[in-house]
């Protein structure tokens, strides 16, 4: 079984203006001269680690990891304000063009998945391939799916998740009430309510591995830290939640037909009720040729060890494909 690359030092840092008010950080590690593979971390909200540099091996790939806009090192933090998946997009081309990348790999989970798909229908000539995990489509039946339908199968968490929302009959109400909640509360309102929605993603996650909650814990200092960063990814989530994603419903299987021939790879666990399994294989239905590959005993999460396994046999598999094709 596969397992992640040795740590590598990031060889360069970027603060890259890209608008008005928004820096976004970018990192490069690898091989300068190495395939250029651009990293789509998820939420959105959730940042880049030191870790998401380990799928790749650091002889081969030139790689690029960066915090969308309000999260992670990206500045300023949490700020939804000119923050929508088209301007993600924008983003990517402008970081490419900065960093004199010609194509690149892209490589996304979750919503990374999603802004995958998104940024290459719109530029698919920029495009080596894509390695995609727990796909995301951003449709308002997955929604009902995440914040709606999962209480039959976790009636106690989805419970606790839903105790202050009056009335409660749709994802759109969940949605609506804690948007308002870390948008608009006092600052003892929206932590609550973004501990609450933190809470309800990590169950619905972790469903399947009991006793992979943390509690937060640390100095006040790192706490409030914590809070701080919690807040800001939960405010990014609510904000694209209610304005589902900036895509119309179901836009982005309908615009497959846009992408050319271009190696694809699909990964998805079975236990994954944050993303349905349904959703990967009609992605793979629609784009002829990718390779779909099923993990039964994985679910949601990127460092689950039959997760890691898969998608580094990925990354190596694009590696030895696109070094004969440049």
């Amino acid at each position: 079984m596969k397992s992640l690359y040795s740590s590598s030092e990031a060889y360069a840092e970027h603060k890259i203006s890209v608008d008005m008010s928004h820096k976004v950080y970018v990192e490069e590690s690898g091989s300068e001269q190495g395939i250029p593979v651009v990293f789509l971390h998820g939420g959105p909200g959730s940042g880049c680690n030191s870790a998401h540099r380990r799928f790749f091996d650091p002889r081969a790939y030139r790689v690029i990891l960066f915090d969308q806009r309000g999260a992670g090192k990206s500045e300023p933090l949490g700020e939804t304000a000119n923050n929508t998946t088209q301007d993600l997009i924008e983003d990517l081309e402008t970081i490419r063009e900065y960093l004199g990348i010609n194509r690149w790999l892209l490589f996304g989970g979750s919503w990374g998945a999603t802004l995958s798909l998104a940024y290459a229908q719109k530029h698919h000539e920029k495009i080596l391939g894509m390695i995609l995990r727990g796909v995301f489509l951003a449709r308002m039946s997955d929604l009902e799916w995440f914040f709606y339908e999962l209480q039959q199968l976790l009636p106690a968490a989805w419970k606790k998740f839903t105790e202050d929302v009056y009335p409660c009959r749709s994802a759109a109400d969940l949605i609506n009430w804690y948007h308002t909640a870390v948008h608009q509360g006092s600052v003892e309102v929206a932590l609550s309510a973004a501990n609450k929605w933190a809470e309800w993603g990590a169950n619905v996650a972790n469903w399947h591995l009991p006793g992979k909650l943390q509690k937060t814990s640390g100095q006040d200092e790192q706490i409030e830290q914590q809070n701080q960063r919690l807040l800001a990814k939960v405010k990014l989530e609510t904000h694209y939640a209610k304005h589902g994603y900036f895509l119309s419903d179901d836009e982005l299987l309908k615009r497959m037909s846009r992408l050319p021939p271009m190696p694809v790879a699909i990964v998805h666990g079975v236990l994954d009720i944050t993303c349905r399994l349904q959703a990967a294989w009609q992605l793979h239905q629609s784009i002829p040729d990718s390779r779909f590959t099923r993990l039964p005993q994985a679910g949601h999460l990127i460092d689950d060890p039959a997760m890691v396994a898969a998608l580094v046999k990925e990354t190596d598999a694009m590696r030895d494909k696109l070094l004969g094709l440049l």
